[in-house]
């Protein structure tokens, strides 16, 4: 893997951690379009394997599905359009490595790169590179069901921290919507008899409304906050692209 990359790319400084790749499954000649990608502009750039041979190359149908579940999920959430959240194959810029702060160990890294680069309006970049299924006797360090639940738990975290409006008043709106129907069941009774018999019941529903209405203000809160991050975000990448000019 080194010898193949230090040949597409004869003027870099190569450096390797943990690498114990040897099953050839990606396209190391596309480097050098990477990495000119970055040059032009752009703070990432994605060797983008879904849109060329992974579903013909890549013959284990839950890895299949669990792409295209996390693509969907964060696609949705974000509105974007990233084909292939998953690669691990990636470019960056300076300001990008400067500002992306690693909070995951595993596979779901790269589920929280795509997310930090669409949360902060990064210029991201997909490339089409080939892939090759691995040769017969290879293992795979994924361990489907395992490393499926960091990255969904990944993404559930993310969409908590950046997306808090959505995530809590949608909570919160569910909670308070159970509430108002049961205190309607109870407030249906009284009208009809006079009588409230359920208080359990009115208490209870009284209790969900509040809750709701909690949710939905901390919602509108940390949005707030979020969107302040936002302008942090901003304010410090234009520092740090200042001070490489200077």
């Amino acid at each position: 893997m080194v010898r193949d990359f230090r040949a597409a790319l004869p003027d870099a400084a190569i450096y390797v951690y943990d690498n114990n790749s040897t099953d050839r499954t990606a396209e190391i000649a596309a480097a050098p379009d990477i990495v000119a990608k970055v040059l032009e502009g752009y703070d990432m750039v994605i060797g983008d394997r879904l849109s060329s041979t992974y579903f013909q190359e890549n013959k284990r149908p839950f890895h299949n599905f669990g792409n295209r579940l996390v693509r969907g999920s964060i696609n949705g959430l974000f509105n974007a359009h990233v084909t292939d959240i998953m690669t691990g194959y990636r470019a960056f810029n300076f300001t990008f490595v400067k500002t992306y702060p690693v909070l995951s160990r595993g596979f779901e890294v790269e589920t929280e790169m795509t997310i930090h680069s669409l949360n902060n309006n990064l210029r991201l970049y997909e490339m089409p590179i080939q892939y090759r299924d691995r040769p017969e006797g290879s293992v795979s360090k994924l361990d489907t069901v395992g490393d499926g639940i960091k990255v969904m738990s990944t993404i559930f975290r993310m969409i908590r921290e950046y997306k808090p409006l959505p995530f809590f008043g949608g909570l919160g709106l569910i909670i308070g919507i159970v509430g108002i129907v049961l205190c309607g069941t109870v407030t249906f009774e009284f009208a009809k008899t006079g009588v409230v018999t359920h208080f359990p019941t009115l208490i209870g529903a009284v209790m969900l409304v509040i809750a709701g209405l909690l949710l939905i203000i901390a919602g509108i809160i940390l949005d707030v906050m979020a969107k302040n991050d936002r302008k942090t975000f901003v304010i410090d990448t234009n520092k740090i692209a200042y001070n490489k000019r200077h």
